[in-house]
Order: structure tokens, then C-alpha cells, then sequence
């Protein structure tokens, strides 16, 4: 009974000793496809406004610049979505170009390891991208 209890706590410890899955990377948006549907271009500006923050937590800049290109190309595939939610219809447009304006903010402040705009500019773009959200 006693050797049972110390293989689970050994088991469990092991369990507990795993990394985290890597994040699996982006596929690269068609240039001349056909329109992404609403909720996979939300989903992927989450994922780039999540891959910013990382990168500057750890002062990657030049993976935030590339965090920020990406934002830039999804905000504006976002404006010729598919699928798009009745409550962004009308201005989703106005919402996908100042996602846009914000990328570019951040890619600016990145060039210019400007930590304090980046932080500023990195919490607007997060609140943008959860108010882009197709549920609520």
C-alpha cells in the first residue's frame, strides 16, 4: 500500500513537471482569397494581442514588431469579414481601422523601445480586440 501512495505521488509529480504546449503559429491570411469568416479573425487578433504582450514582457521588441504587422493585416482583413455579428455590422469598419491605427501605434513604439507607450497602446489594443468579440 505504501509503494502504491509513493508511485501516485511520483506519477503526479512528473504530471506536474510539463510544459506547456507551444503555441502553434499562425497561418499566413490569403491575400486574394476569399473573406475569413468573423470569429476566426477575432480569434487571431487575440492570439497576436497575446503574442505582444509576451514579447514585451520579455523586451523581445523585434517579436513585437512582427506581433504588430500581424495585428495590422488581421484589423484589416477584419473590416471584409464574413459572418460578421449583427451588433458590428454597421461599424465594423470604423472598429477594424482603429484596430489598424493601433497596430501601427505599437509597431512605432516597439521601433522605439518605448516601453510606457507600448503599455498604453498594448491596453487599448486588448480592450479593442475583447470589445470585437462575436459573443455578448
Amino acid at each position: 500500500m505504501k509503494r502504491a501512495r509513493i508511485a501516485a505521488l511520483f506519477f503526479f509529480a512528473l504530471l506536474g513537471c510539463q510544459l506547456p504546449p507551444e503555441r502553434v503559429p499562425l497561418k499566413p491570411l490569403p491575400d486574394d482569397g476569399p473573406p475569413q469568416a468573423y470569429a476566426d479573425l477575432v480569434g487571431r487578433a487575440r492570439a497576436q494581442a497575446t503574442a505582444a504582450n509576451e514579447a514585451f514582457y520579455i523586451n523581445n521588441w523585434p517579436d513585437l514588431e512582427d506581433a504588430a504587422k500581424g495585428l495590422e493585416l488581421t484589423a484589416r482583413f477584419l473590416g471584409k469579414a464574413a459572418d460578421i455579428p449583427a451588433k458590428h455590422k454597421d461599424n465594423l469598419p470604423t472598429e477594424a481601422g482603429d484596430l489598424s491605427k493601433e497596430a501601427l501605434r505599437l509597431r512605432e513604439a516597439a521601433k522605439a523601445h518605448d516601453a510606457r507607450q507600448t503599455t498604453e497602446t498594448l491596453q487599448r489594443i486588448n480592450l479593442r480586440v475583447r470589445e470585437l468579440r462575436p459573443e455578448d
